[in-house]
């Protein structure tokens, strides 16, 4: 291609479809509103009943949406999610594994399997299945993104919650496991890592002045992130803008990991 036949409309997700788990609530509906605002149908998979309301937010974006209430760590339930909006889309252009879960500890000789079990279902072998089932739409279309959600924890040690830091070095891991596997059809599998952003989460530690500023101060950006931060770089990778971006956890972190 020469470099004049670039335009933006590679940034378009027009006429694409796109699969985001958890995109009713949190980060993931913000992930779906990116790219409902790039031009791309919705399909989102939940645990958590929608009210109606993030669908027609989504629409009014004058795209096409639809939602399944699963549960995702029940095997063969990702098989239907992805079979469903095939049907009901005929494609499955963009894979959004972003649903996930964690359950905190403090202390780490009770953090037993009943709390290590559901996060690794959910976390990582929900995401891996979806994957796997979406690779079989996309080989055959020789095109298709696969974007998970990582962490700050796909780098770091964390306290609290061994389940939620190997879950999360895992979907890093899976992420250039299927670079590997899929880049040869023009398929590209990246992730996204998020640094420390202002959500319900993250409310009481930004209300504590001391646990406030331990955060700021590892932060160049000396601020917290603000959900839309995360939009950009979901179009982006979303986009053929990307094609060749292969295997890359891009963290969005105001430079946390620098310091």
């Amino acid at each position: 291609m020469n470099i004049e036949d670039f335009s933006l409309d590679f940034f378009s997700l027009q006429g694409k479809t796109a699969i985001v788990t958890g995109g009713n609530s949190g980060l993931g509906q913000a992930f779906a509103l990116a790219l409902a605002k790039g031009g791309a149908n919705i399909f989102i998979a939940s645990y958590i009943n929608d009210d109606g309301k993030t669908q027609a937010m989504l629409e009014k974006e004058g795209v096409k949406t639809a939602f399944m209430q699963v549960d995702l760590t029940q095997m063969g339930e990702p098989a239907k999610v992805v079979a469903a909006c095939q049907e009901t889309f005929g494609s499955v252009d963009i894979l959004v594994n972003n649903a996930g879960m964690c359950i905190n500890e403090p202390d780490v000789t009770k953090f037993d399997r009943s709390k290590w079990d559901p996060m690794v279902a959910l976390n990582l072998t929900a995401a891996f299945e979806l994957s796997h089932e979406a690779a079989k739409v996309m080989i055959p279309q020789r095109s298709g993104k696969i974007i998970n959600i990582c962490s700050m924890f796909s780098y770091l040690g964390g306290q609290w919650s061994p389940a939620y830091t190997a879950t999360k070095h895992g979907i890093a891991g899976l992420t250039k496991a299927y670079c590997d596997e899929l880049a040869q059809f023009n398929i590209q599998v990246n992730g996204i890592a998020p640094g420390y952003y202002a959500t319900d989460i993250t409310k009481q530690t930004r209300a504590n002045p001391e646990s406030n500023q331990r955060v700021l101060n590892h932060i160049p950006a000396n601020r917290w992130g603000e959900t839309q931060d995360l939009m950009g770089a979901m179009v982006f990778l979303s986009s053929a803008a990307s094609n060749y971006v292969n295997g890359h956890i891009l963290a969005v972190d105001g430079g946390y990991l620098m310091r």
